[in-house]
């Protein structure tokens, strides 16, 4: 009879072939035997086990050591991005009482919305995917609920695959990933958000990314790319707030008399800007120069983020398998010693057996 084992997340199970004729309905049906298998085919089973928990505790070592490096990048670029909307806040927020033209801070009612999905480029990592991908589907049947259109920019392989299987969900980009987030891969997703926004195909944007908490702890958010709109509220054409629930924007408020951004999530230290500032140059021009480093800047830190989050849950996932792994494997061995010990002890009864015949 064939060896039929199967791998589960939490314990290992025997699954016994289903026999095609009923029992005799005057019979008792005795309890299954769980020893349905060989001594060679257990000693296979056992051998590929162990095979498998080597691969997965190397892959568990391969994205600790990645996971480090890449929490260090999450960490030491939150300071810069911060303090940088911090800055264009408090431009923007003098520049509303001028007459000026800045595309990029320009609120007009929404009628379509562009989704950033940024995903990973790898399975193996336990529901990272899934989770965000079920969260860009939950913020599309909102936007449908609201009756707004709307379009993807998909960042990652597995968003990839997910939207081409979708051809209902209408896709303006596909962008595959890397393994390290650069500024220069961040441009070209800038870049394409850039010009939908400022040749107003789209009136909104929103970068849907995984947020780095802990190596155990990693949360989908909705941040609002643009506009850099200080109001911290962004309607439609019939004046209805189009913003998610839980949306990250960063809302311009005073605190002790300073200006301060404020959020829903942590955050690491800034610095402190005084409500009052004074340029050198024209507002404008700062603004002008620095909108492009913020986009750049917001777009690198999702895909930091996502990248750390991603190594995270496929260090948990990996850990978890090779338990499972050595839990089976010690299943397997029990199994094969009473098998053995079984097989031995027959063969024992025999030899005693034809010995007293002989005599």
């Amino acid at each position: 009879m064939a060896c039929s084992l199967s791998f589960s997340s939490s314990v290992s199970t025997f699954h016994l072939p289903q026999t095609t004729q009923a029992p005799p309905s005057n019979t008792s049906i005795a309890a299954p035997n769980p020893i349905q298998c060989n001594l060679r085919e257990l000693r296979d089973r056992i051998g590929s086990v162990k095979n498998t928990q080597k691969i997965t505790e190397a892959m568990k070592l391969v994205a600790a050591a990645k996971v480090r490096r890449a929490q260090e990048a999450v960490v030491n670029g939150r300071p810069f991005s911060e303090t940088l909307v911090e800055v264009l806040y408090s431009i923007n927020e003098q520049l509303q009482t001028e007459d000026v033209d800045i595309p990029l801070t320009k609120n007009r009612p929404v009628k379509k919305v562009a989704l950033v999905v940024v995903t990973g480029d790898r399975g193996l990592c336990g529901g990272f995917n899934n989770t965000i991908l079920k969260k860009a589907e939950q913020r599309i049947s909102e936007l449908k609920g609201l009756g707004l259109q709307y379009t993807v920019v998909s960042v990652g392989k597995k968003g990839n695959t997910y939207f081409i299987r979708r051809p209902a969900i209408p896709v303006d980009r596909y962008i595959e990933g890397s393994n390290l987030p650069t500024a220069k891969e961040a441009q070209a997703i800038a870049d394409d958000v850039f010009s939908l926004f400022v040749a107003e195909e789209v009136d909104k944007v929103e970068l849907l990314y995984t947020k780095f908490v802990s190596l155990v702890k990693s949360d989908p958010v909705i941040h609002t790319l643009l506009p850099l709109s200080p109001k911290g509220e962004i309607c439609d054409v019939n004046g209805v707030c189009v913003d998610a629930a839980e949306d990250e924007l960063f809302r311009l408020t005073t605190k002790e008399g300073k200006l301060t951004v404020e959020r829903d999530v942590m955050r690491a230290e800034t610095i402190s800007f005084s409500p009052i500032l004074e340029f050198e140059q024209d507002p404008v021009q700062i603004l002008d120069a620095l909108l492009p480093l913020y986009l750049n800047s917001q777009i690198l830190r999702a895909l930091q983020e996502s990248l750390a989050s991603e190594l995270a849950a496929r260090m948990t996932a990996m850990s978890n398998a090779t338990d499972n792994a050595q839990e089976l494997k010690k299943t397997l061995s029990i199994v094969y010693n009473r098998q053995r010990q079984a097989k031995i002890t027959g063969e024992i009864l025999e030899i005693v057996a034809g010995a007293n015949a002989l005599a």
